[in-house]
């Protein structure tokens, strides 16, 4: 699914010729990325994965550089699982991740998955402000999940989103 023409991007399944920058966003985005086998590994698990590619010809349906952001999701039953959402961060506060939100509603709704879950790093302020003013509310606290440079172990918020809901505001934004 494509956003709106004027945003200049364009949404396309990821692939794995698209790892090599995607790798460069992943390892300057975290101090303890997803390494290269774990993107490869999510691919061949047909895990949802889309890429937001800037472009400067609309019409391309191919995608252009450079890879703006990007989403890895895991379908379960009723469910779905956010596994990755990463922006480049010198796009970074530009909607890019809203964007991938909605097209992950638009995506899981239409094939019965009714909630979407996530965990986010407690100290995470940014992604934790994003994710609840997208709709999410905080539903526990895993201890210990995410490593951490400062200390051994960092804690997990749980998050999850009713994406009835969230279908209900993503298709009252679209134009008509």
């Amino acid at each position: 699914m494509k956003p709106p023409i004027d945003l200049g991007v364009v949404l396309r399944p990821l692939e794995v010729r698209d790892l090599d920058e995607l790798m460069a966003i992943e390892v300057c985005s975290y101090p303890f990325p997803w390494s290269r086998g774990n993107f490869v590994d999510s691919l061949s698990s047909g895990y949802r994965a889309q890429g937001l590619w800037r472009t400067d010809e609309p019409e391309s349906a191919g995608g252009a550089t450079p890879l703006l952001a990007y989403s890895w999701a895991m379908e379960g039953v009723e469910e779905l699982h956010l596994l990755n959402l990463t922006v480049h961060p010198d796009h970074r506060r530009a909607g890019y991740a809203r964007l991938l939100l909605d097209d992950l509603v638009r995506w899981a709704v239409p094939r019965a998955l009714w909630w979407m879950w996530l965990e986010v790093r407690a100290s995470n302020d940014a992604a934790r402000r994003l994710y609840e003013g997208y709709g999410f509310e905080e539903a526990g606290l895993r201890r210990g999940y995410y490593p951490n440079v400062r200390s051994s172990r960092e804690d997990a918020v749980l998050m999850r989103l009713d994406l009835r809901q969230a279908w209900e505001g993503v298709h009252e934004a679209q134009p008509a």
